[in-house]
């Protein structure tokens, strides 16, 4: 087993110390914005299928150069970083979908969100909720616990901000990791073993419905969280899913006591035409529940990216958390959601 012991420290944070938003929100310029349009202009005289389009395609010397600084701190930095200012209402939905599609080819390769290849998501209410066996945050109006998605980054556009609620919260995993091995070394150490995840429906014909993976990765220097906790607790109505047992049970208790506190959380409100981009191995998003007024057309909607960073080469990663079938689904499946 690898030694156990704080890691990266360099990307810890806690409230106190991001208080100030300008340093980790960038409001886009005109001239930004007419350089987005201008590539969205080029990108659609060149096809008029949006995953046709990658960073060749929408080329943004200037604000690109800005792209390439936002993704160095979501890898080996601050990990979270907000775009605000795309005027969403003078585009139009699909317009604006193409930019942020646009901004997302500079910061990494669509990855595959769902079993279907989809690569570019919907996070709507659909009535649907938790507690039904294979329903998806993204598809429900409740609130959110902290979790991780599947690949390096997660991005979010707001392109309508609904009627009320719906603040995303962030929590710095990788300071309450550290924390947690220095407070309760042991517990840390179960973390590092497999854990059980419910597939949702989404495993592989004549798979098994879960699959196990730690909470806590090392590889090199490096850390790696996967952390759902919802889908870990509903692998154990598997019948042949390994049985959470109360080390692990403790273990996961005080991991969650630490991302629970308000000192390690970010929150953010978000507002038509902002984007939000995330690290999901060293920061864990949530969300508070949110209210629809479909009558006065105030509907949340917003835009989901997996993207795989090209910071990040193959030997920088262990081997489950590979990029390489990100890659394989840009090019064979190609769908969108």
């Amino acid at each position: 087993m690898a030694v156990i012991e704080p890691l990266e420290r360099h990307a810890e944070w806690t409230a106190a110390t991001v208080t100030d938003s300008d340093e980790w929100s960038h409001r886009l310029s005109d001239s930004e914005i007419a350089e987005l349009e201008e590539a969205l202009a080029q990108a659609r005289s060149h096809t008029d299928d949006l995953l046709d389009v990658d960073k060749s395609r929408f080329s943004l010397p200037d604000f690109g150069d800005r792209l390439a600084q936002m993704a160095e701190e979501l890898v080996n930095g601050r990990g979270f970083q907000r775009i605000t200012g795309l005027p969403v209402d003078r585009l139009g939905a699909e317009d604006a979908s193409w930019i942020y599609w646009g901004i997302g080819s500079h910061l990494g390769m669509p990855w595959p969100q769902n079993a279907r290849g989809h690569l570019l998501g919907d996070v709507k209410d659909e009535g649907r909720t938790m507690s039904e066996g294979n329903s998806r945050g993204y598809q429900m109006a409740g609130p959110l616990p902290f979790h991780s998605d599947g690949s390096d980054l997660v991005g979010l556009l707001c392109l309508s901000a609904g009627m009320s609620g719906g603040e995303s919260l962030i929590v710095n995993a990788l300071l309450c990791h550290n924390l947690l091995v220095k407070s309760a070394p042991d517990l840390a150490a179960v973390l590092y073993e497999g854990l059980p995840y419910d597939y949702r429906g989404e495993e592989a014909d004549g798979r098994r419905p879960y699959y196990t993976i730690p909470l806590f990765t090392r590889h090199g220097e490096r850390l790696f969280i996967r952390y759902v906790p919802p889908f870990i607790k509903s692998s154990q109505r598997h019948e042949g899913a390994p049985r959470l047992t109360e080390q692990q049970l403790a273990g996961m208790a005080a991991y969650d006591e630490l991302i629970a506190d308000p000192d390690h959380q970010v929150e953010m409100v978000f507002e038509t035409g902002d984007m939000q981009f995330i690290n999901n191995y060293h920061v864990l998003h949530g969300r508070r529940t949110f209210q629809d007024d479909q009558d006065a057309g105030q509907v949340r909607w917003l835009k989901r990216l997996w993207l795989a960073t090209e910071i990040l080469a193959p030997e920088d990663r262990p081997e489950r958390f590979q990029a390489s079938r990100a890659f394989s689904h840009w090019n064979a499946k190609r769908t969108r959601a």
